[in-house]
């Protein structure tokens, strides 16, 4: 597969995996042409158009020579000047690394951030919270989180594979939204009554047993073992934490659960003190459970992966009998 090929088939099977459903990402697509056809023609040669084709803008090619047929990849969560330079010292080493994969966005991808999270609107609606509110919260929070990546050194890790002619592509939402169905699939197979029995059932799996053994397991920070679960959310994916207000709007919608990776110190104040049960199922841990089941879909075609920058690797590919 060349690299293009690689990124369209994440792409692909990230829109299946979308919370909003195929539907839901085409009606994206759908106001984002709008947005672009909407634009005085000298505002639109500033506009990047790959956004029209690309529901995920937080993933991103950053570097393709456009010829190389891979045959292995280095993938981590995150991929900084280290990673690259760790790539270009095993190929100088005989051992090619045809690509770098990062999870977590770079370049393009990490100015894009805040656009994905346009995705939280539908899925508070999918809740029960009303639109109105799941708007006017969603537009306050992609403002703060566009605000703080501004001035962030988007490229400086695109730059040194540009150098060194590394090809290099980042997913972040792609993968976050396999992780998001695939612990709602499970979890809803496994219809714990508890929370506890939530942690119980996240730990069968090899990420989270890794990761608490590493000291970043699944934890619950608000709540109780014994609670029961009630109704349940996951917060897997939308480009990063939801607004602090929500879980006000979440309580009195009939959410009780939140599992998420990760939770701000003001969010999880806010769940507590409207009577939620939070668990942070663990950020490494949940981000590689999504790496995975994309890495699996290319070692099933033949690339060989070379985990670094704190994936925990974990195949779910059946290996043939020798």
């Amino acid at each position: 597969m060349k690299v293009k090929e690689i990124f369209d088939l994440g792409t692909k099977i990230g829109v299946e995996a979308d919370p909003r459903g195929p539907k839901g990402v085409k009606k994206y697509l759908d106001r984002v042409k709008k947005q672009y056809e909407s634009l005085k023609s000298e505002d639109q040669k500033f506009f990047d158009t790959e956004k029209l084709t690309n529901p995920f803008p937080d993933g991103f090619i950053h570097v393709d020579d456009g010829k190389t047929q891979v045959k292995r990849v280095m993938a981590g969560i995150d991929i900084n000047g280290e990673e690259i330079l760790l790539a270009d010292a095993l190929n100088n080493h005989g051992k090619k690394i045809d690509l770098v994969i990062a999870h977590h966005p770079e370049g393009k991808g990490l100015s894009n951030l805040h656009e994905v999270m346009e995705m939280y609107t539908d899925v508070y609606v999918n809740h029960g919270v009303p639109v109105h509110i799941a708007e006017k919260l969603t537009e306050e929070r992609i403002k703060e989180i566009g605000r703080g990546v501004h001035p962030v050194n988007h490229f400086q890790a695109v730059d040194i594979a540009r150098h060194l002619n590394i090809n290099f592509i980042n997913t972040h939402t792609i993968t976050d939204n396999l992780v998001d169905r695939f612990v709602r699939d499970y979890l809803t197979k496994k219809a714990p009554e508890t929370v506890g029995e939530i942690i119980k059932a996240l730990l069968e799996l090899p990420e989270y047993q890794i990761a608490q053994k590493q000291g970043a397991g699944p934890r619950i920070i608000a709540g109780s073992s014994n609670h029961r679960v009630g109704k349940m959310m996951l917060e897997m994916t939308g480009g990063t934490n939801p607004s602090p207000k929500v879980y006000e709007q979440f309580s009195q919608f009939g959410v009780s659960t939140i599992v998420g990776m990760h939770m701000r110190d003001d969010a999880m104040k806010n769940a507590n003190e409207f009577h939620m049960n939070i668990i942070t199922a663990g950020h490494m841990s949940s981000d590689s459970l999504g790496m995975n089941l994309f890495l699996d879909e290319l070692e099933k075609r033949g690339i060989e992966i070379v985990p670094c920058g704190g994936l925990i690797r974990v195949s779910r590919v059946k290996k043939g009998k020798k």
